[in-house]
C-alpha cells in the first residue's frame, strides 16, 4: 500500500495528454509509458537491494551518506524538505483542492485555503500515531485503484476510436530521441514514489524480506495499471484527441456517463491526491528524524513524541513549509523543481549501490537482477532526466541548484554545533 500509494498521485489523470502531445504515434506513447515503467522497476530493484543491505530509518538518506559522504545524504534530506517532498505536497494539495471544489459545485473559488486545510488535517492525524495514518493510507489507496479500474473497465465496453492504435499525427515535427526524452519527464514524475517504503524500513517487522517484496510487487502493479489506463485513453480519444485535452480522465468519464462521469472523476482525483498527501506526511519525516539523530539537523527532530511515538516535530516542520509553498507556488513551477532535485538523488542513490557492494559485499538476501547493467542504465536515465529538466525549465533548475548548494554550509554548521552531542539511535 505504501509503494502503490507513493507512486499513484494525480499525474496519471492528466499527464497522458502531455505525453500524447510530444509523440506522433500511439505506439510511441505506449512505448514511452512502458520505458518509464521499466525505469521505475529498475529503481525499485536497486532500492530493494539497498534496503536489504541497510534496513535503516531514513532509507535514501542513509544509503547516500554511507556510499558517498554524510554531506550527500544531508543534501538529500535538505532537498526533500525544501523542494522535493514539500513541493510535491504543495502541488498535489492544490490539485486536490481544485477538484474538491469542482465536486462541490464551486470551481471558481480559490483552492489555496482548502489545500492548506488538507495538509493540516493529515498532519494532525499522523501526529497522533502511525496506525491512524496507515489506516487512512490503506483506504485511499484502495479507492484510487478502484477509480482507475473503473475507467479501464468501461473503456473496453465502449466503441473504440477508429485506428486508435495505428493512426499517427502527421506534421512537420516527427518524434525524435529528444522528444521521446521530453515525453519521459511527466511519465517519470508519474512513476516516482517507489522509494517511500525505504523511509520506514526500520519500522517493518522483517524488512529484509518484506521491503524487496513490497517494492517489486507494488511497482509492477502500478506499471500494469498505467499501461492499461493509457490504452483506455487512446481507445476513447485516439492520439490527436488525447493530445488536445488537458483532462483526459474527466473527459472520458463525461463521454461515457455524462455529468455524473465528470463528478466521478473529480471525486477520484481528489481521493487520489488526498491519499498521496497522507503518505507524504507519514513517511518522509523519518528522513529528518534520521538527520537529526546523526547530529546534522535540529536536535528536536530526533525525539519521538513521548506518548504517540511519532516524529512529531518533523511532521510540524515539513507540513509548515509545504503550507507556505502551497500559498506561494503554482503546480507547473513546483513540478519542474521537484523533478530536477528528485532525479539527481535517484541517480546518486542507485550509483551508490556499486560503492556499497564493494564495501559490504554481495547481500545474502535480495540482489538486483542483471547487475551491473540494469543499475548503470538507470543512472544514465536519471542523468538524462536532469539534463532534460534543465533544458525545459532553466530558471527553476537554477533556483533549485542554488538552494541545494546552500545546504552544504548548513550541514557543516549543524555538525559543528552538535559536535559534543552523541547522536540518538532511531527508536530511542
Amino acid at each position: 500500500m505504501v509503494v502503490i500509494g507513493g507512486i499513484i498521485g494525480v499525474g496519471i489523470f492528466n499527464n497522458p495528454s502531455i505525453v500524447a502531445g510530444r509523440l506522433d504515434t500511439p505506439g510511441l506513447v505506449l512505448a514511452a509509458w512502458a520505458v518509464g515503467g521499466a525505469v521505475a522497476l529498475a529503481g525499485a530493484f536497486a532500492y530493494a537491494e539497498l534496503g536489504n543491505l541497510m534496513p535503516r530509518v531514513g532509507g535514501q538518506y542513509a544509503y547516500l551518506g554511507a556510499a558517498w559522504h554524510p554531506v550527500v545524504g544531508f543534501l538529500y534530506g535538505w532537498a526533500l524538505l525544501f523542494m522535493i517532498e514539500t513541493g510535491a505536497m504543495a502541488a498535489v494539495a492544490i490539485i486536490f483542492a481544485q477538484y474538491a471544489l469542482r465536486l462541490a459545485g464551486t470551481p471558481d473559488a480559490s483552492p489555496q485555503w482548502l489545500a492548506v486545510s488538507a495538509i493540516a488535517v493529515l498532519s494532525v492525524i499522523n501526529y497522533f500515531g502511525v496506525k491512524p495514518g496507515s489506516r487512512v493510507l490503506n483506504v485511499f489507496v484502495v479507492l484510487k485503484i478502484a477509480a482507475l479500474g473503473t475507467l479501464i473497465l468501461f473503456a473496453w465496453f465502449q466503441p473504440s476510436m477508429p485506428g486508435w492504435l495505428s493512426a499517427a499525427r502527421i506534421d512537420d515535427t516527427p518524434s525524435t530521441a529528444l522528444s521521446f526524452g521530453a515525453a519521459l519527464i511527466p511519465i517519470l514524475f508519474s512513476y516516482g514514489g517507489w522509494q517511500v517504503a525505504n523511509y520506514v524500513a526500520e519500522e517493518m517487522r522483517n524488512p529484509e524480506r518484506h521491503l524487496p517484496r513490497s517494492l517489486i510487487i507494488g511497482t509492477i502493479a502500478v506499471v500494469v495499471i498505467y499501461l492499461l489506463i493509457n490504452v483506455s485513453y487512446l481507445r476513447t480519444f485516439g492520439l490527436i484527441g488525447l493530445a488536445s485535452t488537458e483532462t483526459p480522465a474527466a473527459d472520458a468519464a463525461s463521454r461515457w456517463f455524462g455529468a455524473g462521469g465528470e463528478r466521478f472523476v473529480a471525486a477520484a482525483i481528489a481521493t487520489s491526491a488526498f491519499g498521496f498527501l497522507n503518505l507524504a506526511v507519514l513517511a518522509p519525516t523519518r528522513v529528518y528524524y534520521a538527520m537529526a539523530a546523526d547530529g546534522a539537523f535540529f536536535s528536536s527532530l530526533s525525539r519521538l513524541h513521548p506518548r504517540y511515538g511519532t516524529p512529531s516535530a518533523a511532521i510540524v516542520l515539513q507540513s509548515g513549509w509545504a503550507i507556505l509553498l502551497t500559498l506561494t507556488g503554482k503546480y507547473d513551477q513546483l513540478l519542474n523543481t521537484v523533478v530536477f532535485a528528485d532525479w539527481i538523488f535517484f541517480g546518486l542513490t542507485v550509483g551508490g549501490l556499486f560503492v556499497l557492494r564493494r564495501r559490504l559485499g554481495r547481500p545474502g538476501g535480495f540482489r538486483t537482477p542483471w547487475y551491473p547493467a540494469l543499475p548503470a542504465a538507470f543512472v544514465l536515465v536519471a542523468a538524462a532526466v536532469v539534463c532534460s529538466t534543465i533544458a525545459v525549465a532553466p530558471v527553476r533548475s537554477a533556483i533549485g541548484a542554488g538552494l541545494l548548494l546552500l545546504g552544504i554550509p548548513v550541514f557543516f554548521v549543524f555538525k559543528w554545533m552538535n559536535r559534543s552531542r552523541a547522536p540518538e539511535k532511531p527508536g530511542a
